[in-house]
């Protein structure tokens, strides 16, 4: 990997994190108690629903793994065709997501976000952010997964001097970090303030305006990765 395409891919991955800390709040806190990116919460909310705890849905948490894996095998797919192209492909799957963000705000507008409508649109959420984590996961930059900070925060701790480690990837640590928590603030925000299709019509629009700076840093960085 070159480090000017790791660089001009940075704004995005940030501004994907940012995004996945919002919808994340967006779907717990209005569609049920489910999680549609970090899918290790999910997991443990499926696991307390199937226990008998009350106001999680047992369906939401299936929906919300199934249409994750639905979007990680099409990510998975056009990774592995477009291997030499990682960089462009990330925009691209990002410009997917935004559309299908924009899918689930006009969902949420025209039929509001209870009953069954929750489920449809956890469902179109849950796919955006599969494809989005097979995407990143094909680019492999250290310590930006878009949707956890689990190892994040655990490199962190781990390779601090007082463990015998240097940190040399102190400072993108923190702002993953930083960024996923801002996501999720703005997102329960926006949420209580403008409701859920406001809120993800904010998301999406902000995502475009940051894949398009991408797109630019991108096409100026030169050579793609190689195949």
């Amino acid at each position: 990997m070159m480090k000017s395409e790791e660089y001009a891919l940075m704004p995005l991955l940030f501004g994907l994190t940012l995004v996945s800390g919002l919808i994340d709040a967006v779907s717990f806190l209005r569609l049920g108690h489910v999680f549609v990116a970090n899918m290790t919460g999910n997991v443990v909310l499926l696991g307390f629903a199937i226990a008998g705890a009350p106001g999680i849905s047992i369906a939401g948490s299936f929906v919300a793994i199934a249409a994750f894996l639905v979007g990680a095998i099409i990510g998975g797919r056009l990774s592995r065709r477009h291997a030499a192209e990682a960089a462009r492909l990330l925009v691209a799957t990002t410009l997917v997501k935004i559309v299908l963000m924009l899918l689930s705000a006009a969902i949420a507008w025209f039929f509001g976000a209870g009953g069954y409508v929750a489920y449809a649109i956890t469902f179109v959420l849950g796919i955006s952010m599969g494809l989005q984590n097979a995407a990143v996961r094909s680019i492999a930059i250290p310590d930006i997964t878009t949707t956890v900070v689990t190892q994040t925060i655990t490199g962190i701790g781990a390779d601090l001097p007082l463990a015998g480690g240097t940190n040399t990837r102190l400072r993108r640590r923190i702002l993953s970090v930083t960024v996923m928590f801002a996501g999720a603030l703005a997102g329960a925000l926006l949420l209580y303030r403008l409701g859920i299709a406001a809120t993800l019509a904010a998301a999406a629009l902000t995502l475009l305006a940051v894949s398009v700076w991408a797109a630019r840093l991108t096409a100026a960085a030169g050579p793609r990765y190689p195949a």
